[in-house]
């Protein structure tokens, strides 16, 4: 056996089926992402708008995203993983098909900005899925592989966007729609719901009894004493067994550390999102074509098959604050080195630096969410992160395209070092010499398996959130 099939076949044995058919439809929707990647183009080539305009529509996809993240991680956790991610795909799909037809300036914005909650709220979902399915310590591993798949869907379509828009730019939001619409097929078709289960444990004077038992020592049983407990009907107070089934938005919104990590992702989801706003229009003002534009950006996808395998494998012995902080540092100097650039060779060494600073960076960070999240609670966790980026998807190509316009590429490309060393900086403070945060225990508990746990006296219920 080589050492690349060995390699291969460390990295991709072992994780469950349904694990692999995640990864499928993900490839699935990838392999049809468009939009996001065009729209900037889309807006200021097709349509003939400002570069603050496409900034203003982008910004508005990502504050859709920002709500749909939130509600993403909410529903997942309330309703399940598996109808959160079909709802949200067929309406992620509806949108993506109208938003090519509108050709109003206030009706783009507004279905932007439904295209964006519609999208957003399926990530929480699928990523709270892979945590449920995948053990702690294939979990880097697993998040790995799906970005991988991420981005070979990534580099095809970008580099078939380029000459699909050269046929009409509305091809390139049907087609988006039909392949998310496939998408939502396989989900339904192969993926079961992964939400945890807890079982329910009632409390009778501080004994732990359960289901129908409940009513029966609480109805009529005989006491200690000879009397019927029907005479005198005993409290019963029921719990679930894990704390984290009860755990509100604003119990996430407490975990200060949690937080922290959500800020640092909001700096660096800023700088990212100049790739598919700034970067286009940057490209466009030294008279490169769409064309152009979709070869270089699939470099990013092409980079990223091509090493995401062996750099995770050859980075695996390394804590996460310091792939965090590496990666942002490649990142941050990738986007700078933006600055320099004015030919496709130049911008297409520049996407080869940050895309190496993605690959170390991107399983690293899910992951260590995973790990901060309480298993039930995950959706809210993963909305919460999803959230960080969505914002940045607002707020980065917003204030990409006015500083562009008014102050010039020298600041936008600087500024993006800048903000990404501050990121990078503070992922390793962050988390350096610190473990994850303890999981609470919230196995699924299986069919007729009573949960059983100590009964805490006077404890007031929580309500979820």
């Amino acid at each position: 056996m080589t050492a690349f099939s060995r390699a291969v076949r460390e990295t991709v044995s072992g994780l469950p089926r349904q694990f692999w058919w995640l990864w499928t439809s993900t490839l699935v929707n990838r392999l049809g992402g468009f939009v996001v990647t065009f729209l900037a183009l889309y807006l200021t080539v097709q349509r003939g708008y400002s570069a603050s305009y496409a900034g203003l529509v982008a910004a508005l996809f990502g504050l859709g995203g920002a709500a749909g993240a939130v509600l993403g991680g909410v529903l997942a956790d309330r309703i399940g993983r598996r109808p959160t991610l079909l709802a949200t795909q067929l309406g992620a799909a509806a949108t993506t098909a109208v938003l090519g037809f509108v050709t109003d300036p206030l009706a783009i914005a507004a279905v932007a900005t439904l295209v964006g909650l519609t999208s957003s709220a399926s990530r929480p979902a699928l990523s709270a899925m892979i945590a449920d399915l995948v053990p702690p310590k294939d979990r880097v591993r697993a998040f790995s592989l799906n970005y991988w798949a991420i981005n070979i869907g990534f580099g095809v379509s970008a580099a078939a966007a380029g000459f699909i828009a050269s046929e009409g730019y509305v091809w390139l939001f049907v087609g988006d729609a039909l392949t998310t619409v496939l998408c939502a097929v396989v989900v339904y078709v192969k993926a079961q719901e992964t939400l945890p289960v807890t079982a329910k444990v009632t409390y009778v004077d501080g004994r732990t009894v359960s289901g129908k038992a409940v009513s029966e020592k609480a109805g009529s049983g005989t006491s200690a004493s000879g009397t019927t407990a029907k005479s005198r009907p005993r409290k019963a107070t029921s719990r679930r067994a894990a704390d984290s089934t009860d755990i509100r938005l604003s119990d996430v919104l407490r975990d200060q550390r949690f937080m922290a990590l959500v800020g640092l992702t909001f700096l660096l989801g800023s700088v990212m999102n100049q790739a598919n706003s700034t970067l286009a229009v940057d490209m466009g003002a030294h008279g490169l074509s769409a064309r152009q534009f979709g070869v270089v950006i699939a470099i990013n996808g092409l980079v990223i098959v091509l090493l995401q395998i062996p750099v995770t494998r050859l980075v695996r012995r390394y804590g996460n604050a310091a792939l965090l902080g590496v990666g942002s540092l490649l990142m941050a100097w990738g986007f700078g080195l933006t600055v320099l650039a004015g030919s496709v060779a130049l911008y297409s060494l520049t996407v080869v630096v940050w895309t190496l600073g993605e690959i170390v960076h991107a399983p690293a960070s899910m992951s260590v969410v995973a790990d901060l999240a309480p298993a039930t609670a995950r959706g809210r966790y993963q909305g919460m992160y999803t959230l960080s980026w969505s914002a940045a998807a607002f707020a980065g190509p917003l204030v990409g395209g006015v500083t562009l316009d008014q102050l010039g590429r020298t600041t936008v490309w600087l500024g993006c070092a800048v903000l990404g060393t501050l990121a990078g900086a503070g992922y390793y403070l962050l988390l350096r010499g610190r473990p994850a945060a303890p999981v609470l225990p919230t196995a699924p508990v299986a069919a007729g398996v009573e949960a059983q746990a100590p009964a805490p006296r006077d404890a007031p219920e929580q309500v979820g959130g």
